[in-house]
């Protein structure tokens, strides 16, 4: 059974579907990474809000700013139980399609997470840093890749 995408704005993102998303993001990135942030950043407004369904369970997420300079993609995750199956691919193109052409793609990626970045186009573009205890290093596409 083949994913089923919802693409939603703030104005139009259920209450259901806002929920499902910030469930998955804090099971992910709070609890499994055992990272205390502040998950709700106050920038879920602006964002454009990637869904992936697998008979109703939310299988992947991602965040995509296209009214931001730079246009960045963010919170892209993949539930636990659905990994390996080439959902973090899916959900980056997805997000990425959102993205108008020839626009160049910001994300601040895990640094274990590089090859896959740049298997989808993406280049690192400066130092790694620690962002929430996690190194990252910041990842850009010199336009719309390909995928």
């Amino acid at each position: 059974m083949p994913i089923t995408w919802h693409i939603h704005s703030w104005e139009t993102i259920s209450k259901k579907a806002l929920y499902d998303a910030l469930t998955l993001r804090s099971l992910v990135f709070v609890v499994e990474q055992k990272c205390v942030y502040q998950d709700l950043d106050s920038k879920d407004e602006n964002a454009l809000h990637i869904l992936g369904y697998k008979q109703n369970v939310l299988v992947a997420y991602a965040r995509v700013f296209l009214n931001t300079k730079p246009v960045s993609i963010g919170r892209v995750v993949i539930h636990p139980l659905f990994r390996r199956l080439g959902y973090g691919k899916h959900i980056m193109q997805k997000s990425i399609e959102q993205v108008p052409t020839k626009t160049s793609i910001h994300i601040s990626a895990q640094e274990h997470l590089k090859g896959f970045y740049e298997s989808l186009g993406f280049s690192q573009n400066g130092v790694g840093y620690l962002e929430d205890g996690i190194p990252h290093i910041p990842m850009v596409t010199a336009n719309q890749p390909n995928v």
